[in-house]
Order: structure tokens, then sequence, then C-alpha cells
């Protein structure tokens, strides 16, 4: 029987399962930090749609997927630790999955102010987390990208720092508007709460950073 014939090894393949098994092939970081990106974006439209109704529902919904979130970062940290090998580099993976995470905390954070304040939702907020939404939405687009077409994704990495701008706009905006009169505890509490959402789309920002970062270590 010759190493090629049917239902043996040949030396070549043979060789490779030897290096399969003793370099286990790496996971699908990307396709986890998509999946991350995704949920993230789940968590911003609750916000959009809470800063428009004021819905309690959807405050405690925004709490619930939180809890989420920090199930699927744990999840993307564990992978990271036991993997053997790495697309990129090991601390852009961590940071990503940590700046996705901070996201959604600022969120959950925000809504709780809000309850804890006696806040109600108004224009500005709602427009920052409309901002907010479409930071996620590009870095969606990005992550999705990075395995198949990672120079693309530069363009999404700028359009998630682009919305931190669009953010930080309409927080100085929010408060010049809103420090005039005498109504100081509504200034302060409605202060705190555009803080929030600013905090927000600082880590948008970082996100979109860290997105750049693989894009320019890659390509």
């Amino acid at each position: 029987m010759t190493p090629d014939t049917p239902g043996r090894f040949s030396p070549s393949a043979l060789f490779h399962r030897i290096i399969d098994r003793m370099v286990p092939k790496a996971p699908d970081f990307y396709g986890l930090l998509h999946e991350q990106a995704i949920h993230v974006q789940h968590t911003t439209h609750l916000l959009v749609r809470f800063m428009k109704s004021g819905d309690a529902a959807l405050a405690k919904e925004i709490k619930r997927d939180e809890h989420t979130a920090d199930t699927i970062k744990i999840r993307n940290l564990h992978t990271l630790n036991e993997a053997f090998s790495t697309p990129c580099d090991r601390e852009d993976i961590y940071r990503a999955i940590m700046t996705l995470d901070d996201v959604v905390n600022y969120c959950k954070t925000t809504v709780n102010e809000m309850s804890v304040l006696g806040v109600d939702p108004d224009e500005a907020m709602h427009h920052m987390a409309i901002q907010l939404d479409g930071g996620a939405q590009a870095l969606i687009n990005g992550y999705a990208k990075l395995a198949t077409t990672p120079l693309a994704a530069e363009t999404d990495a700028a359009a998630g720092r682009k919305a931190e701008r669009r953010v930080e706009k309409l927080y100085r905006k929010a408060l010049a508007e809103l420090f005039v009169g005498d109504d100081y505890l509504n200034m302060f509490k409605r202060r705190e709460i555009y803080r929030h959402l600013s905090n927000a789309a600082d880590r948008m920002a970082a996100c979109a950073n860290t997105l750049h970062d693989i894009v320019v270590k890659i390509t």
C-alpha cells in the first residue's frame, strides 16, 4: 500500500495533522468582536427608544442588556486568555473587548442616574443617543470587514470617531441651553446625564481607535 492509498495518511497530511494538534487553530476573534459590537448596538437602539419615550420598561431592558454584555465580555476574555495564537495583537483584542463593554455600561449608568435623580429624557439626550447608535453601527461594519477586507474597515473607524465628535458638539450645545435661568437643581441633574452620554461617546471613540489600530497592524 502506497503512502497516498485511501485510508492512510500521506507523509504531508500526517505532518499537518501533528502540527494542528501541537498548534491549535486561533479562535475567530474578529467574529467574536463583531458579535459583541452587534450587542452594543442592541443596547444603543434601546437607549434611543428610551430617550424618545421615557418608557420604564425600556430602562429595565437596558439594565438586563448590561448583564448579557458582561456574559459576552467574560466569554471573549476567557477565549483570549486560552488562545495559543491570535490574528492580531492580543492587547488590541483586549482593548476592543473592554471598550465595547464600556459603551454598554455607560448606557446602563445613564439610565440608572436618570432614575435616581428623577430626570426625564429630553431632546438633547435623544439626539446624543442617536449619534451613539450610529457609532455602534460603524463598529459593526468595521469588525465585519477585518477578516476579509480589513483596509476598508478604516472608513468605519473614522465614522465611529465622527460619532463621538457629534455627541460632544450636542453636549456643549445642550449645556449652553441648560444653564439659563435659576433652576439650578434641574441644571445640575441634567448636566450629570449629559455627562454620562458624553462619557459613552468617549468610549465609543476608544472602540473606533482600537479598530483603527488593528487595521494599521494587519494591513
